[in-house]
């Protein structure tokens, strides 16, 4: 049976979809010993021999689900060229065959998944999944009461307008306040521009659930395998039951 190229990458625990195609992109994959550049390229897992950099690409054996309390500093990522910190590093040698579940900028924190099942990954983040994160975000300042609700309506970023987020003041104060933010997109830097848009900056910005799933009392810096009951609810979520 004929797979998608990236499709057959996510499932081998590599890259998710999206990071396999820009893989594909730059020409860092190959089927059969030729290097292949189009996306939607399909191929007989059975048959055909595919190397990504240079490595052959070979079936998961076991699927792994870990939830990581990321720290400031950490690039999601599986490696860096410029040899910057990145996520993978905080996790064992032996379970590094998993990859980030969608994106956490450099400075932010909190829960941030990883896994080496490419299709939960790929559904997590696809935006018709409509997926909620919840975050604590720390802000210069305090914004008015017309600024919130401009930002829960919604605004333009790159020429498209926002989902409506859920956003409440917790702790105003005179130089910073304290707000819980949900959103169900994945915009790069989302939050952070949400906020600039009203002339508030962002000075900290943390995950504390994504899915349904908390961190709990887990430390920063620290990560745990995925209980049996999380995965089901997460591949409920994107109708994997």
């Amino acid at each position: 049976m004929l797979v998608r190229l990236n499709k057959m990458i996510a499932n081998s625990g590599i890259a998710s979809r999206r990071e396999a195609d820009r893989l594909i992109g730059l020409g860092k994959v190959k089927v059969n010993g030729q290097i292949v550049r189009t996306l939607g390229t399909k191929i007989d897992p059975r048959k055909d021999r595919v190397e990504v950099a240079g490595r052959a690409v070979q079936p998961v054996s076991r699927k792994l689900y870990l939830m990581l309390n990321k720290p400031p500093g950490y690039l999601v990522t599986r490696r860096d060229p410029q040899g910057r910190p990145c996520v993978i590093d905080l996790i064992p040698e032996g379970l590094r065959i998993v990859f980030p579940v969608g994106r956490l900028d450099l400075d932010s924190e909190g829960l941030l998944l990883l896994t080496n099942d490419g299709e939960l990954a790929n559904r997590l983040m696809h935006p018709r999944s409509q997926i909620i994160k919840h975050y604590r975000v720390k802000v210069m300042g305090q914004p008015s009461e017309t600024s919130l609700a401009v930002l829960q309506r919604g605004i333009f970023l790159d020429g498209k307008r926002t989902a409506p987020a859920r956003i409440v003041l917790k702790q105003p104060g005179g130089k910073h306040s304290w707000l819980d933010v949900e959103i169900h997109e994945g915009r790069k830097r989302e939050v952070r521009r949400l906020f600039a848009s009203q002339g508030s900056r962002v000075v900290r910005l943390k995950r504390l659930h994504y899915a349904g799933l908390g961190l709990g009392k887990l430390k920063s810096g620290t990560w745990r395998h995925l209980r049996p009951s999380e995965i089901r609810k997460l591949k409920a979520q994107v109708g994997l039951e």
